[in-house]
This record gives structure tokens, sequence and C-alpha cells, in this order.
């Protein structure tokens, strides 16, 4: 049960933004916030980017982007799109007629970077491709391909010096009556990034993807990157994001949801609450919070769990979760159910039991809802 309708303080109220859709995703004007990651496999190799997309869909990908450097992976593109069950987004630099060839192998989306896609004649073409092939198209800028005319005119990346390129690439497609776009505004500066944003933000109606790009490893990425989108998040800033880490994409996709469930803007799988733990312990709550992460996986049902190790603050979180496990004497711990007290429980198989719980929560959940769908 949702408790913002008492608690104002913890709703954010997003920027207003018109819809477009990449595949069958929409994109902005209030609809959930996207979760996209990248592949890193060669693209030619098809079987080894289909199964890397079809993981990163698993943990919940919504969108999945694919690089397309050449020739030979834009014709592996159309391999990939038959096999797959999440729409596209085709990389491209550099070369147009890369974005051509990806528009006509089924790609649902076109990410094009206004710093290294050529001139308006090229990118006029790929807009033509576009149009007649139904996919929609990212503008991509990031602070490290920025337009020499802007690095002559700013001396630097800035924020305005980004802003400024995203808006004339947008003036290029809506000149030539294209619509179905959205933004980004990407640096691997937090401050920089964020600062872009806000006036992106301000200055167009179209979706915004947020990223913070070449943010880094999978503990110091996520850290650089909640920091920055969360801010922006909190703002009302953002339809869609993508968490860029040198990590396997399956990480960037579970750090975006964490990202979002944390700040009440999507749901989906068990939102584990736990304590870090302490002297005060009843068992061991470091190594099962790792284990129940693992084993609850599969579950995609929105729910909360509580594993907290001693009764300070255990009852009280029990009370706001489906399912809480809280650490006692003796080698026992008491199980709530629904916010209140249910039955008592041994720490030794504390876990199998707490995973049988959450599955059986979970049922019934989905089964209400389908209840009520009819």
């Amino acid at each position: 049960m949702s408790l913002n309708h008492i608690r104002p303080w913890r709703n954010i109220y997003r920027r207003e933004s018109r819809q477009i859709m990449v595949g069958s995703v929409p994109v902005g004007g209030g609809a959930p916030i996207s979760v996209q990651t990248m592949t890193n496999t060669d693209t030619r190799d098809v079987a080894a980017t289909v199964a890397q997309v079809q993981a990163a869909a698993d943990a919940g990908a919504d969108i999945v982007r694919i690089s397309v450097p050449d020739k030979d992976s834009a014709k592996a593109l159309k391999d990939i799109v038959a096999e797959v069950s999440v729409p596209i987004v085709a990389d491209i630099h550099f070369h147009y007629k890369r974005g051509i060839e990806a528009a006509e192998a089924g790609a649902a989306c076109l990410r094009i970077n206004p710093g290294n896609i050529g001139s308006e004649d090229r990118v006029r073409e790929v807009i033509a491709a576009a149009r007649d092939h139904g996919c929609s198209m990212r503008i991509g800028v990031n602070a490290g391909s920025l337009e020499k005319h802007l690095l002559d005119k700013y001396g630097e990346p800035c924020p305005d010096a980004m802003v400024e390129s995203g808006l004339e690439h947008m003036r290029i497609l809506q000149d030539n009556d294209f619509h179905e776009f959205k933004i980004s505004v990407k640096a691997s500066d937090v401050f920089m990034a964020a600062a872009a944003y806000q006036k992106l933000a301000e200055a167009t109606d179209a979706p915004i993807h947020l990223g913070i790009t070449e943010a880094g490893g999978l503990m110091s990425g996520t850290i650089k990157s909640a920091i920055g989108m969360g801010n922006l998040l909190w703002m009302g800033i953002g339809d869609t994001l993508r968490v860029s880490l040198s990590a396997d994409p399956v990480e960037e996709v579970k750090v975006g949801y964490e990202m979002l469930k944390s700040l009440g803007l999507r749901h989906r799988g068990v939102n584990i609450i736990s304590c870090p733990s302490c002297a005060r312990q009843g068992f061991d709550v470091i190594k099962t919070v790792e284990a129940l992460e693992k084993r609850l996986e599969h579950i995609e049902t929105p729910m909360s769990l509580s594993i907290i190790g001693c009764v300070v603050n255990g009852p009280g979180e029990a009370l706001m979760t489906d399912v809480g496990f809280t650490g006692g004497g003796a080698g026992i711990g008491m199980v709530y159910l629904a916010g209140k007290q249910s039955h008592k429980m041994s720490n030794d198989q504390m876990i199998e039991h707490i995973v049988e719980q959450v599955e059986a929560r979970a049922a019934d959940i989905e089964a209400g809802a389908a209840q009520a769908a009819e």
C-alpha cells in the first residue's frame, strides 16, 4: 500500500515531457522511467549478443542498446532483433550509413552523436530512414565529443556547450518534421552532467535519457551514478536511464532498478531492508542477506522484506514490510507476515523458510492482481 497520500514529502513531481515510443516501450509523458543497458559483446557474434540481451531482459531491462560500428554488425543486428523480446537501440558513431542500415535491420531506436555523425545532409538521410522504418531516435551529447565550433566558442566542455549541441541537433530533426526523439547530455563529471541536464530540462519538453557516462567500476560507478542521477530523479528530471558501469550489463540493470526503487519511482522484485549488523545480532545478517539476494532474484513481483539482526529496530521495520525476520536469542528469531508477528523460526532453517514465505506472498499478490484485472 502506498502511503504517499499522507506523506507528501515522499512525492516526486516529475517534469512534464511529451511521449515517444521505443518499440513497444513508452518513454516520457508520465510513463514509468525505463531502465536501459548496453551489450559489450562483439555485435557480429549473434549468439553471444542475443544471450547477453536476454540476460539483461531477464534482469528487468526495458530497452537494450547495441553498438553498430561496421557493416557486418549492421547485418548481424537484423538476426539479433529477430531473436530478442526487448526493443533494441542501435548505437551509431562516425558513419551515418550505419544508422540507415540499422533502421533497415529493425532497430527500434537510433542513437546518434551530433559531435561525430557528420553534416546536416547526412543526418537528414538518417532521419528519413528512421521515419521510413518506424524508428525513434536519441540525440546523445557527450562532453568528450563536442563539436569543434562549440569547443572554440566555450573553450572547454561545459554544461552550456552540451545543451547548445543538443538543441542544435534537435533543430535539425524538428526542421525535418521529425519529433520522435529523446535526448541526453552525458558527462563523466557529476557536476557538469547534473548542471547540463537541469538546463536541458528547462529548454525542451523532449523526453530525457539520463546517464553519467564512463562512471567507472561496479562500486565507484554505482556511487557516482547514484549521486548524479539520483539528484536529477529527485528533481523530477528523467524519463529513461542507463547506469554506465565497467561491469556486466546485468549489474547496470540491477543498479538502475535499485536507484528507482529507493526513490519510489519503479517497483520490481524484492526490496530487502537490512541492518548493517553489530554485536547485538542474533544471526549472521551479512551472509543471510547475500544468500537471500541470490535466492530471490527470480521474484519480479514488487514486495518488501526486512532482515534485522536484533529487536532494537527489527519489530518496527517488520511492521512496514510484507515479510520480516528479526533476530532473537538462543538461535531463534521471529517471522513477521504482513507487518504482524506470525511465528518463531530457528536461524539454521531461516533462509529456506523466508524464501518460501516470499514466494508464497508473491503468488498471493499476483493472484490478487489477476483477479482485480478480470
